[in-house]
């Protein structure tokens, strides 16, 4: 964890230097735009690989009842039959996260032996910073877009619903730091800490890094909003301008969100790809009603019933064994 932390801060404290030694340019254009190359290269490189991979077996994970005699009611959604209904699953898969919300926790006691009990706060906690983390996104699109669109000033309205303070302030980037901190003190307690290792820890202080960095830019630091958009507009139109007078802070925050994108595709972060390639969600549970060839396996010559019953039917007759042909001579 402490290497983690100290990786993020040595990263933050080389772009605060560095922007005020004259590395502006370097750390401004230079650095985001190959980090969005990386970022676009890397992760089609591993969606492709990904979708490349043969799936032997039909193997969907479920969590109800599969689809079997007429009488005995399916689950269609956690147990999916068709692929309507498949597309249904991963839809509240990747929208509500609902194999998460069915976290459970188990202990074992004294008093009650093993004890499992619902436990709802991790689901939680990733869905905040999920949304809050895409509302913050759609918001920055004011940065890069002249006249700023309806849809975007909505976003804004809605997230600083409450008018609080001057600048007003919104309620996401509250939301998704203490989302943050909740999943970082997850990982630093109790059973979650022996199995956590750095890649677990260094992409959430590197993502804490980057929105209290933004915080300080709005609430705290004194920020050129006008020079911050001529500088992003540049950066958006392949035109880069880097005017006087930009804050070290801006420079650090693009510096963390370069390291993000460029660590992304080489990190478990890669989920956000892999989750609609994963055949334990996107695949049909048929396979009580639909034969799946497995296509490693070399082609093999089956003897079926019929075939085994022409070769053994009179020593099947005289044995007085059920038939689906009579023999020739007891035929009529």
């Amino acid at each position: 964890m402490f290497i983690s932390l100290l990786a993020v801060v040595a990263l933050g404290a080389i772009a605060y230097f560095g922007s005020g030694m004259g590395l502006e340019v370097f750390f401004g254009v230079i650095l985001p735009y190959a980090a969005l190359v990386v970022f676009v290269l890397g992760f089609a490189r591993r969606v492709v690989n990904w979708g490349k991979s043969p799936v032997p077996f039909r193997i969907p994970t479920v969590g109800g009842q599969q689809r079997s005699l007429d009488w005995v009611k399916p689950n269609r959604l956690d147990s999916p039959y068709t692929p309507l209904a498949t597309v249904g699953r991963m839809a509240l898969e990747v929208l509500t996260f609902r194999s998460l919300f069915r976290n459970t926790s188990v202990e074992i006691t004294k008093e009650r032996g093993l004890v499992q009990w619902s436990s709802k706060w991790l689901w939680l906690a990733a869905i905040l910073f999920h949304y809050c983390f895409l509302v913050i996104f759609i918001r920055h699109f004011r940065f890069f877009l002249e006249p700023v669109p309806i849809c975007i000033q909505a976003f804004e309205a809605l997230d600083g619903l409450m008018q609080i303070g001057v600048p007003r302030f919104y309620m996401t980037e509250a939301f998704i730091l203490g989302a943050l901190l909740f999943l970082l003190g997850r990982r630093m307690v109790g059973k979650v800490r022996y199995i956590s290792q750095a890649a677990d820890y260094f992409p959430l202080f590197l993502i804490i890094g980057l929105v209290c960095s933004g915080i300080w830019m709005r609430y705290l630091g004194k920020t050129d909003i006008a020079s911050v958009k001529v500088f992003t507009m540049g950066l958006a139109t392949f035109n880069p301008v880097v005017p006087e007078g930009l804050s070290p802070v801006l420079f650090m925050h693009l510096f963390f969100l370069s390291a993000l994108l460029m660590y992304f595709p080489f990190s478990k972060l890669m989920h956000m790809g892999g989750v609609f390639l994963s055949p334990t969600r996107n695949l049909p549970n048929n396979s009580r009603a639909v034969h799946h060839e497995n296509p490693w396996n070399p082609p093999k010559k089956f003897h079926t019933y019929a075939e085994y019953e022409d070769d053994f039917r009179d020593l099947m007759a005289e044995a007085g064994l059920p038939l689906e042909k009579e023999p020739e001579e007891h035929a009529g």
